[in-house]
């Protein structure tokens, strides 16, 4: 790790007191051959084409960007560049959801025809005021962890019904209380989505149904997976089964498929054309599309 770019002073601070160099932008861009996009959510893409523009491999964190076009920028400069293009969803290799995957496109869990997910947590006024920028609110910050899997598992929507909504006593510019409804050609997703929660209850989810079984993540951290098949397939009996999963620890295996990739070992698990349909899934969901 060659430094960070913070302009932050607390953020400068906490770096200082580990040790880390402060650099400025440009010593980090020409210093680097893999740039993490960390910084506050309005950056992301402006700081992801800075560095894809320098001919760097990226990571930037969810959501990569408030437009579709910069979306399809950042994907178009990793192509052109051939540099490897990472945007920084939480989940993506928990196992729970990897055994989701996996069952499903295999056909173990036949044709899906519902997704039902909850994602919540309790916002800080701090968090109110930064997320509050966005006409998304809570959805657009923290629901596309939810989002993500739908749009990958069921495709490009023919239908998406946002409900945004403030129900804090605050009142102020913050969707805390959302709900997206989402049809797809044969099935339906929904997803609520709230930053009010006060207690343990109810956990984050995700659940998906189909024809041949279904299989629930509850909850998502640290992972339990049930899965329950019409008949058996795949390494899975017939009826609900508790799977067993291996250690998981977030963020950790996401930096260590980034590092395969750029050393061209083994390429992302997730396509550029996927993370196309995943940003305008987005942005529909959060009423945010152009």
């Amino acid at each position: 790790m060659v430094g960070v770019a913070e302009q932050d002073a607390a953020t400068r601070m906490a770096c200082e007191k580990l040790g880390v160099p402060l650099l400025n932008q440009a010593e980090v861009i020409e210093r680097s051959e893999v740039i993490t996009v960390e910084s506050a959510v309005p950056d992301h893409a402006r700081h992801a084409l800075l560095a894809l523009k320098a001919g760097r491999h990226v990571h930037v964190e969810k959501p990569p960007a408030e437009t579709l076009e910069e979306m399809r920028e950042m994907i178009r400069l990793a192509q052109q560049a051939r540099r490897v293009f990472q945007p920084g969803y939480m989940w993506r290799n928990n196992p729970a959801f990897q055994k989701i995957f996996e069952a499903a496109r295999a056909g173990w869990l036949g044709s899906i025809y519902s997704i039902r997910a909850h994602m919540s947590n309790a916002a800080s006024p701090g968090q109110r005021r930064e997320w509050g920028q966005f006409k998304g609110g809570s959805m657009f910050e923290l629901g596309v962890h939810m989002l993500d899997p739908i749009a990958r598992l069921l495709g490009k929507p023919v239908k998406v019904t946002p409900f945004l909504r403030t129900d804090h006593p605050v009142q102020d510019a913050f969707r805390d209380n959302n709900v997206a409804v989402l049809e797809f050609e044969r099935g339906v997703a929904v997803l609520l989505n709230n930053s009010l929660q006060s207690s343990r209850l109810p956990v984050r989810s995700f659940e998906v149904l189909g024809t041949g079984g279904s299989a629930s993540i509850r909850p998502i951290e640290p992972p339990v997976l049930e899965i329950d098949l019409a008949q058996a397939a795949g390494p899975y009996q017939a009826g609900p089964q508790s799977v067993p999963l291996p250690r998981y620890e977030r963020y950790v295996d996401d930096l260590a498929e980034l590092a395969r990739a750029v050393r061209g070992e083994r390429p992302l698990g997730v396509t550029l054309e996927e993370e196309s349909l995943v940003q305008e899934v987005i942005l529909m969901a959060c009423g945010m599309a152009t």
